[in-house]
């Protein structure tokens, strides 16, 4: 019985060191996108400089552009004129100087417009 006893404790401290490993790498998974917020929502309104999104919790979202932001709607590159409000988007942004800055903004595909019934 005693070497059951053993056997018990060994898995319970082998158990126990496996889930401080995985607690001392899950700030390593967290950071797995490099750092990167997503930002997920509609477009409420849009500038040359930034742009600002009702995400789908239903907060508001500034985000910012600089030179390097790249712009796509079904991976296909667009300009920045391109958006609209009420587009649907999900940008990709990191933290600069304390605000959002996009890295990329990816516009959800255009809506099928609607064929009006023959008479």
């Amino acid at each position: 019985m005693k070497a059951n006893s053993m056997n018990t404790i060994k898995l319970k401290i082998q158990v126990a060191l496996l889930a401080v490993m995985a607690l001392a790498l899950l700030p390593t998974i967290a950071t797995a996108h490099g750092g990167e917020e997503h930002v997920t929502g509609t477009v409420a309104s849009i500038s040359d400089t930034a742009v600002t999104v009702k995400t789908t919790a239903g907060k508001t979202v500034d985000v910012s552009f600089d030179a390097k932001t790249t712009y796509e709607r079904s991976k296909q590159p667009i300009q920045k004129a391109d958006i609209k409000v009420g587009d649907r988007v999900v940008i990709h942004a990191m933290e600069m100087n304390e605000k959002l800055t996009a890295h990329t903004v990816e516009v959800g595909s255009a809506k099928a417009t609607q064929k009006s019934a023959k008479p």
